[in-house]
């Protein structure tokens, strides 16, 4: 799938290309593996587009669990994965903090045109440890749910939302689902 409006501008793909050279950096999808497995069981979900995939850690904690879906990833930062991709199960894991505040609500309207089913999004809320080569902190973007959740439910139902460490955890539904 194409995107119909730039998601990411050139000169931050390039900080961002640098940033990823950090092994510490763009780790946090490890950390949810289980979930997704569990997500993916209880959804039936045999697709999974990974939107700001990174260095595709989240295939890794899958595959870790032992999970075998078909994975897509997806990532401005990294041209060789092609373009965001539909899938019954979208992902995006502490990555929408990561964008640039003038391509959020193309970066969302992506997200709902490639969510056949479901998502699971989380954001982290306050500032990053890391910092980008400009000096600028890692999360461009840092408000409270209450600035986030008016904008998923423009475009998804919000199916559970819940707190979680520095941020917030929503799963959603496309608000008009792709029969399969």
């Amino acid at each position: 799938m194409s995107a119909q409006s730039p998601v990411i501008s050139d000169t931050y793909r390039r900080l961002q290309q640098e940033l990823h050279e950090n092994p510490g950096y763009g780790v946090m999808s490890l950390r949810y593996g289980g979930i997704v497995k569990q997500l993916i069981d209880q959804l039936g979900a045999k697709s999974l587009t990974d939107y700001g995939a990174g260095k595709q850690n989240l295939l890794t904690a899958l595959q870790k669990l032992d999970v075998e879906i078909d994975y897509r990833p997806y990532d401005p930062a990294f041209p060789e994965y092609g373009q965001a991709q539909q899938a019954d199960l979208v992902c995006c894991i502490d990555v929408l903090e990561h964008i640039e505040p003038d391509y959020l609500e193309n970066v969302l309207d992506e997200l709902k045109a490639i969510t056949v089913k479901h998502g699971f999004f989380t954001v982290h809320v306050g500032p990053a440890v890391k910092h980008l080569a400009d000096g600028r902190n890692a999360h461009l973007i840092q408000q409270p749910p209450q600035w986030w959740l008016p904008k998923f439910k423009e475009r998804f139902k919000l199916l559970q939302t819940r707190e979680i460490a520095n941020g917030f955890a929503v799963i959603v539904a496309a608000l008009d689902p792709v029969q399969a």
